[in-house]
C-alpha cells in the first residue's frame, strides 16, 4: 500500500453510462472539494470476456484486468457505489472481487458502502452482502453506510436534490478521509 495513494471509487456495475457511475463522479466531486484525490474504476472498463480470460487458470494473463488489479493493490481506501440488483448487489462485481488474489486484495484495507436503487430500500441488502464478503477478505467498512432510495427522484445532472442524501454522503466523505 502507498501512502496517501488515492481513494479508488468503483463503479459496482459494468453498466454503461450507469447511474452508479454518475453517483461515483459526484462523489469524487466531494473529494476534491475536500482536497482528496480520487480516481474512479468503472467495471465497465473490465474486459468483456473476463470471467474466462482472465480468472483461474489464467490469472494474470489479461492484461487489461491486470491493470485494474494494479490499481487496487496500490490503494488503501474504497468508496463502492452499489447498485441493487435483485435484492443483492451486481454479479459483476462479484466476479471482479473473485478475481482479484486472495487473501491480500482488500485485506487490512478500507472502504465506503453507497448503496442506490430505483426502491424504498436503498440497497440495504446488497450493502449487507457485500459487507460481509469484505469481513471475510478482511476489509473495514466504514460504519455509515449510505442508502439512496428512489435515486431516481433526487438526481438529475449531477445534482442531488434531497438534503439528507447530500449530508450523508458528506458525511460519509469526511469519515473515510479520516478512516
Amino acid at each position: 500500500m502507498t501512502p496517501n495513494s488515492p481513494i479508488v471509487i468503483i463503479v459496482g456495475t459494468n453498466r454503461p453510462n450507469s447511474m452508479s457511475g454518475q453517483i461515483a463522479e459526484y462523489y469524487q466531486n466531494l473529494l476534491e472539494q475536500m482536497d482528496v484525490s480520487s480516481v474512479i474504476l468503472d467495471l465497465v472498463q473490465l474486459p468483456h470476456d473476463f470471467t474466462v480470460s482472465a480468472l483461474y487458470h489464467n490469472a494474470g494473463k489479461n492484461e487489461a484486468f491486470n491493470s485494474l488489479k494494479e490499481l487496487l493493490e496500490k490503494a488503501e481506501k474504497f468508496v463502492f457505489i452499489v447498485p441493487e440488483y435483485n435484492g443483492s448487489y451486481p454479479g459483476v462485481l462479484k466476479a471482479f472481487i473473485d478475481g482479484l488474489p486472495y487473501p491480500n486484495s482488500f485485506s487490512n484495507k478500507k472502504a465506503a458502502l453507497v448503496g442506490i436503487s430505483s426502491n424504498k430500500q436503498g440497497a440495504a441488502l446488497a450493502l449487507s452482502h457485500l459487507n460481509d464478503v469484505f469481513s471475510y477478505l478482511g476489509m473495514d467498512t466504514l460504519s455509515l453506510r449510505v442508502k439512496l432510495a428512489e435515486i431516481k427522484s433526487y438526481f438529475d445532472k449531477g445534482i442531488i436534490s434531497n438534503t439528507l442524501y447530500k449530508e450523508l454522503l458528506e458525511i460519509q466523505a469526511q469519515k473515510m478521509i479520516n478512516f
